[in-house]
């Protein structure tokens, strides 16, 4: 294979990399257009569990504010991860148009997951959000700014991270 075609060959793969980045980065633009910044909306209401919660309450603490569906098998990646965060830290998931309480409640029990859940049936703390998609994380501060925001896939040791600077 002479010089040339090699250069060709390594333009080629280039190009195509530079083609899959770029739609990389607009399909996240794309899903992250409507997403809040700045102060965390509120977020109150009843856990599954019967608890009541509020952001507001949190306030001098870093969350993970975590919006996610029973239906998603990106967020059935995570779900371990945001398990094992909310025995470290303070966690908020929101479980978005995944049906009753009653059905996410035996979606957590099958899945042996005890992470505290709001339910969000229709949609309204998603909307109030600006979440489009699931998962979306939510890092929130200690004076109640959103620091990170993700939206798709992200490890457990990224959002360790994110809330470990949250707290600085």
């Amino acid at each position: 294979m002479s010089n040339s075609s090699r250069w060709r060959k390594w333009g080629r793969r280039g190009i195509e990399l530079l083609v899959i980045l770029t739609l990389f980065f607009a399909l996240r633009a794309w899903q992250q257009r409507d997403i809040v910044t700045g102060p965390a909306p509120e977020l109150a209401g009843t856990l599954l569990d019967g608890q009541p919660v509020s952001l507001a309450e949190l306030h001098g603490n870093p969350v993970l504010v975590y919006f996610w569906a029973t239906w998603c098998s990106v967020c059935a990646l995570e779900e371990n991860s945001i398990d094992a965060l909310a025995g470290r830290y303070h966690v908020i998931t929101v479980a978005m148009q995944s049906g009753s309480d009653a059905e996410v409640i035996s979606y957590l029990e099958e899945n042996g997951l005890s992470f505290p859940v709001l339910n969000d049936p229709r949609g309204v703390f998603a909307n109030n959000w600006g979440v489009r998609a699931v998962p979306a994380s939510f890092v929130i501060d200690a004076n109640g700014q959103i620091r990170f925001t993700e939206v798709g896939y992200t490890t457990g040791i990224g959002l360790r991270g994110r809330l470990w600077l949250a707290g600085e």
